[in-house]
């Protein structure tokens, strides 16, 4: 399923690959490889200026070039789903505690993780000359962590 947004006028529609769609916007959210490099082709021609993935790599990884040459923005599912994955923390974190927070305590909590990861990505993404590319951006700044770690633990000689 494909979310897609044109003008004000939103489309839901079960495509895959080709797509043919004009938006503005669109929203990949059910399967992975939903869009190939013909439906990313389709997409741009049709005006689309902004995708966010709301799947598990619902674009192929030949697709996802296209996007990121061609449209404004393009946000990987890493990123756009990050809120889910860290909602699911949080609460998994209240439980073990056995706390319960408001949903503003939630939501600030949330807002905080995702400006985060936002600033991650894209800081990570700068400083290897790759500005705005937030899938370079989160897969550089997860390589360093775990780079990080294994190196302070001595597992690293280098």
């Amino acid at each position: 399923v494909i979310f897609a947004v044109f003008g004000k006028q939103w489309y839901q529609r079960r495509v895959r690959g080709q797509l043919g769609l004009n938006c503005d916007i669109a929203l990949p959210c059910a399967t992975q490889n939903e869009i190939t490099v013909e439906g990313a082709r389709n997409l741009v021609q049709g005006g689309c200026w902004c995708v966010a993935e709301g799947a598990n790599m619902p674009t192929t990884n030949e697709a996802v070039d296209v996007l990121k040459s061609k449209v404004d923005i393009y946000i990987p599912a890493k990123a756009a789903n990050a809120g889910g994955v860290a909602t699911s923390a949080l609460e998994m974190a209240q439980n073990s505690a056995r706390l319960f927070w408001t949903a503003e305590e939630v939501d600030e909590k949330l807002k905080g993780i995702m400006n985060n990861i936002f600033a991650t990505a894209y800081s990570t993404a700068q400083e290897f000359d790759r500005p705005w590319d937030l899938q370079f951006g989160a897969n550089a700044a997860g390589f360093l962590k775990v780079y990080k770690a294994y190196k302070a633990m001595g597992y690293l000689k280098f």
